[in-house]
């Protein structure tokens, strides 16, 4: 049982002792019994009023309740409609006070949610608003009379967020193109002489409208001043290219070129008009020595023809490079041509710097091929002569590929300009197949020369007999006595046939003419080979002693003293230069001479 019921159930028990007691009052007064009912009814009527009045109020407060519980509903679900959420649903059963107090509740917080929506719409439009006036931009569409929800806040909050990261943006491309447009203009001494340049320039850069279109205004601005710069700069330095080459012409002293050095850097308005007036004093000073300034320009032409491999048919073409009339347009034609002959090197500056290699490589192998063929390399002081092969060994696999690497670059230029690339007047391969010709016949015509002077030599030698050197002096040892000398003689004649000559490899050597002679200083005649008693000697073993020639073919010193024998050179293929093919090579030389001193016996004897 509730207590209230316990309560009620208590106070009619009470009301009950109540009247009880009345009416034993009233017995012990001796009230009679229609008085009794009177009070009895007026009791009731006391106790009706209090109760009706009580229910009354009861009854009064449970419609408010009602009412309540109507109002909130009504509010609630408007306010779920206006927030775009869910309507509210009671869970389970509850009383009717319970039922007010939570609707109640769900309306105050649906209220304060509606509240916070709108003022952070009002406060996202004011920022909408102020980004939109600064970026030129239209305001974000949004219904500010309705409550936002919260899909619609987000996006708006995006939006300003986007509009805030356009705004750093493009603020930071106004700064960087409003230094440099203000560097442009200092360099150019240029006054903003427009509304938008002196917005840009003058005004404060947060009063500045950063719109697209302002934005590229300032792009096309800065391009405009940077174009304008460039151009300066361009004729500022072909002003200062002019100055030097009219230096250089005119041989302007050094003293004279420092004082006007610092126009020499920058390109202001200021320094091109200094450059320009120096230009102006330099061309008036050049006519006013034409003679010199044509003869420079003419040195120059000299060189680039020369860089630019130029044929003497190509450099004769130029008809005005031997006038003797110095005259200004005399003076322009050179100036004309020698701009030509700039502009063909510059564009083809890549194919005659490889023929230049190429050059610099081929004379470098003539060198080597050079030295290949001079007896005196052998001496190798320094192991020079290693060096050398090793260098010759490379320049021989390095040259070949240069010319395939020219040769395929030629071809590709050929295709493109239609003509053919030339040096000294002819195409380069047909120029350095003439170059590789003509080493092979100076090479075949040495040869043959070394042959016909070998061939003089060894006739010569049969016929007259070689002149012995004088024996050169050694260090400890005595000088030969005459006496010594013709004992000497007389034991080399018994092993030698009258045409042969002896080559020690220490000492003199002797030499013998085929003809008998009286002895020198009055001896006794030496014994000829007719009357030795022995057999005469093969002409065979002429060529017995050829092991004691030199490595370049030249006889021993040795002898008489006022006569040398002619030396012989045999010399060193140069491509492939070997001991071993040098040994054939003096082998072969060694029997040619065998033979003819044979031949040259048997016709004196005869």
């Amino acid at each position: 049982m509730r207590r209230s019921e316990v309560l009620a159930e208590e106070s009619i028990v009470c009301l009950q002792k109540a009247l009880n007691h009345l009416r034993e009052i009233w017995e012990r007064i001796g009230i009679p019994e229609d008085q009794r009912l009177q009070r009895t009814e007026v009791v009731k009527k006391h106790i009706k009023e209090l109760l009706d009045m009580m229910i009354a109020e009861e009854e009064s407060l449970k419609e408010r309740l009602i009412k309540s519980i109507s109002v909130c509903q009504k509010e609630l679900n408007t306010l779920c409609s206006e927030l775009r959420v869910e309507p509210f649903q009671e869970e389970g059963e509850t009383t009717i006070l319970q039922l007010e107090k939570d609707l109640r509740t769900q309306v105050e917080l649906m209220r304060k949610q509606k509240k916070e929506r709108k003022q952070e719409l009002k406060l996202l439009q004011e920022q909408d608003q102020e980004l939109c006036e600064i970026l030129c931009m239209p305001h974000y569409d949004i219904d500010s009379a309705s409550v936002p929800s919260l899909e619609e806040l987000n996006q708006f909050r995006q939006h300003v967020a986007t509009l805030r990261e356009t705004k750093a943006s493009r603020r930071e491309e106004f700064v960087s193109l409003k230094r440099q447009i203000i560097l442009c203009m200092e360099e150019l001494d240029h006054t903003p002489d427009t509304s938008f340049e002196r917005e840009v320039v003058c005004e404060d850069e947060d009063a500045f409208c950063l719109s697209l279109e302002n934005i590229a205004t300032l792009q096309k601005l800065l391009w405009q001043l940077e174009m304008q710069k460039s151009q300066n700069e361009a004729v500022c330095e072909g002003l200062r290219a002019q100055i030097r080459e009219l230096w250089d012409r005119l041989q302007i002293p050094e003293k004279e070129r420092e004082a006007v050095a610092t126009i020499m850097s920058g390109s202001k308005a200021k320094v091109r008009k200094a450059l320009q007036l120096e230009v102006d004093r330099l061309e008036e000073l050049k006519m006013q020595n034409l003679k010199k300034v044509i003869e420079a320009i003419r040195v120059e032409l000299a060189q680039y023809w020369d860089q630019c491999f130029y044929s003497q048919e190509q450099r004769e073409a130029f008809a005005p490079f031997h006038a003797e009339d110095y005259t200004e347009n005399l003076l322009h034609l050179h100036d004309a041509e020698i701009v030509q002959l700039r502009n063909y090197y510059e564009a083809h500056k890549e194919l005659f710097e490889g023929v230049q290699k190429w050059e610099e490589s081929w004379r470098l192998f003539l060198e080597f091929e050079r030295k290949a063929s001079d007896p005196n390399r052998f001496t190798n002081r320094g192991g020079n002569l290693l060096k050398e092969e090793k260098q010759r060994a490379k320049l021989q696999k390095t040259l070949p590929k240069l010319e395939e690497e020219l040769k395929a670059q030629i071809e590709l230029w050929e295709q493109a300009h239609s003509k053919a690339f030339l040096v000294n007047g002819q195409k380069f391969m047909e120029y350095v197949a003439e170059q590789w010709e003509m080493h092979r016949l100076e090479k075949e015509r040495a040869r043959q020369e070394r042959q016909l002077k070998n061939k003089k030599q060894t006739e010569t030698e049969m016929l007259y007999g070689s002149a012995p050197r004088t024996p050169s002096k050694r260090r400890g040892l005595p000088p030969n006595t005459p006496g010594k000398a013709r004992k000497l003689n007389t034991t080399a004649m018994t092993n030698a046939t009258a045409n042969s000559s002896i080559r020690p490899i220490f000492g003199g050597t002797i030499y013998h003419s085929p003809v008998s002679r009286l002895p020198p200083s009055g001896s006794k005649p030496v014994a000829t080979s007719t009357c030795s008693g022995k057999k005469t000697p093969r002409a065979g073993r002429h060529g017995a002693n050829k092991e004691n020639l030199d490595l370049n073919g030249s006889i021993l010193s040795g002898g008489y003293p006022g006569s040398a024998p002619i030396q012989r050179n045999f010399s060193i293929n140069s491509v492939a230069s070997t001991y071993s093919e040098f040994a054939r090579e003096l082998s072969k030389a060694s029997k040619s001479d065998a033979t003819s001193g044979i031949l040259n016996s048997t016709n004196i004897q005869s």
